[in-house]
């Protein structure tokens, strides 16, 4: 097996010199001979199957083909150092631009408005823009033709158009279509013919939730009031006050389509009113009323004056004042002024009544009052004063004092702290502790063994607000005992004990020690 390939590749080498002079042409028939090449490889598997039937008889077939084949492998190893001489490359082709696409149609067309001699449309932009846009085409046609008539003549970039110049009466079909560099889109219509003809929407007055009670403002300020409506066609807008028509020179009037405006750039006490605005469509109205209220501050009231004095008080009353400031009076403030001082000291504040007593005055002083107004706005520029003055006088003053009954305090001796048991040590100062109570203050005395202790000089007996004590200086074995405190009164008398031992101290010889 391994002796016959050896043949194959010297053949192949071999052939290939042989084939060489019919492959120089080959550049002028390239195009024909390219199939012969392309069908060896189909030659080559019927070989094989031709050699695999009968490999011994036909051992040189093969080799034809081998001839064949070796000369397409060999071409492209010596056709490669052929390809890789030349460095310059023939320049390419530019690559042309894609085509322009159209756009996708636009989206959502409706009517917007209508009225006698015009269409509004409002529509959206396509969803898919291809090429680019440039604009958008409006057209119409009659109901019952099949021609379509330009609205505008020049492409428009808004997503809203108005057709005028239209006949009242008329029935329209419209579409809207994109434009750009690949054309025409696919128009978007509407699904039914609109009617030009005038759409009638009964007037209605929105009068602002703010506004539906009272517009409550203050003298010199500046009046802006907005109210809208809605109505078609246009409504005819009228303004009253109290009945009457406005004062154009006071009050300025501005009508839009959509709302009217009521305009005063200061404001004054005598354009408070209830004005009426009257919103008018053929034969149809609505009104609205609105109040309008200019506040300032009120005046003083009208009358004080001082009802009576006695000790530390003073009485006033006043009446409401003539000009409340266009409101209602929320309060009144009383002062007072010391004629010697002359100075105002507010006594009352936001005082509802219509009179009052001060208190507190200082004897020996007159003293004179005012009262001022007050509104929501504040309080009044001037006050009321009264005439006439309040004199507090002076007079002698004996203070009695109020007559108790005194407590009897008196109380039988009563130990609180009882004596407690002790122990002490020979040659070291004791003492002995109780407390007792008792009115008149007892007698206290010691006792030691029931035998009064008296003036011993090796006791000290001390007594210090109810606190008693028995010290015993350098007590020996013979001073212990039952130790008595007794305390007696008037009232009665009463006793504690206690028990003290005195112990030895007693100290171990050396030889215990050891």
């Amino acid at each position: 097996m391994p002796a016959k390939p050896a043949p194959i590749k010297k053949s192949a080498k071999k052939a290939a010199p042989k084939e060489e002079p019919p492959a120089e042409p080959v550049p002028e028939a390239a195009p024909a001979e390219a199939p012969p090449a392309e069908a060896t490889p189909a030659e080559a598997p019927a070989e094989a199957a031709v050699a695999e039937t009968a490999p011994a008889a036909e051992a040189p077939a093969p080799e034809g083909p081998a001839e064949e084949a070796a000369p397409s492998t060999d071409a492209p190893a010596e056709a490669a150092p052929a390809e890789a001489a030349p460095v310059e490359e023939p320049p390419k082709a530019p690559t042309p631009p894609p085509p322009a696409v159209p756009t996708s149609a636009p989206q959502n067309l409706s009517v917007d408005d209508v009225n006698d001699n015009s269409v509004t449309l409002k529509w959206r932009s396509p969803e898919n823009i291809g090429s680019g846009l440039d604009g958008y085409t409006v057209e119409y046609s009659k109901e019952g033709s099949s021609e379509w008539v330009l609205a505008n003549k020049e492409l428009i970039t808004s997503n809203r158009f108005v057709i005028s110049g239209l006949t009242t009466g008329e029935l329209l079909n419209i579409r809207v279509v994109a434009v750009n560099a690949g054309g025409r889109s696919e128009p978007v219509a509407l699904a039914q013919p609109v009617t030009v003809r005038e759409i009638v929407d009964r007037p209605k007055i929105r009068l602002p939730r703010a506004l539906r009670s009272r517009c409550v403002k203050h003298v010199g300020e500046q009046i802006n009031l907005v109210i809208p409506f809605i109505g078609k066609p246009k409504p005819v807008i009228s303004w009253t006050k109290d009945g009457q028509p406005l004062d154009t020179k006071k009050v300025n009037i501005r009508n839009t389509d959509k709302d009217s405006i009521l305009f005063i750039r200061k404001s004054e006490r005598e354009d408070s009113g209830s004005y009426e605005m009257s919103v008018k469509v053929d034969s149809f109205e609505d009104k609205a009323n609105l109040i309008i209220q200019i506040v300032d501050l009120p005046g003083p009231p009208a009358s004080v004056k001082l009802v009576d004095s006695w000790g530390f008080n003073a009485a006033l009353e006043w009446t409401p004042p003539k000009d409340n400031g266009n409101t209602e009076i929320t309060g009144y403030t009383i002062q007072k002024a010391d004629k010697k001082t002359g100075e105002w000291f507010t006594v009352l504040e936001h005082f509802h009544r219509l009179n009052a007593t001060v208190s507190d005055l200082v004897m020996g002083n007159t003293y004179t009052f005012r009262v001022f107004a007050e509104n929501k706005v504040g309080r009044s520029e001037t006050a009321a004063v009264t005439k006439d003055a309040a004199h507090i006088q002076k007079t002698g003053i004996v203070y009695k004092p109020l007559e108790y009954k005194e407590h009897d305090f008196s109380e039988a001796p009563k130990f609180t702290a009882p004596l407690s048991n002790r122990a002490a040590t020979v040659g070291y100062t004791t003492k002995l502790l109780c407390a007792v109570r008792g009115s008149p203050k007892p007698k206290i005395e010691w006792l030691k063994n029931q035998m009064v202790i008296g003036d011993d000089p090796k006791y000290r007996q001390i007594n210090n607000q109810g606190v008693c004590s028995l010290e015993i200086r350098k007590p020996s074995s013979f001073d212990g005992g039952v130790y008595t405190c007794r305390a007696k009164n008037a009232l009665g008398e009463a006793t504690v004990a206690c028990k003290l031992e005195v112990k030895q101290v007693i100290i171990p010889d050396e030889k215990d020690r050891k």
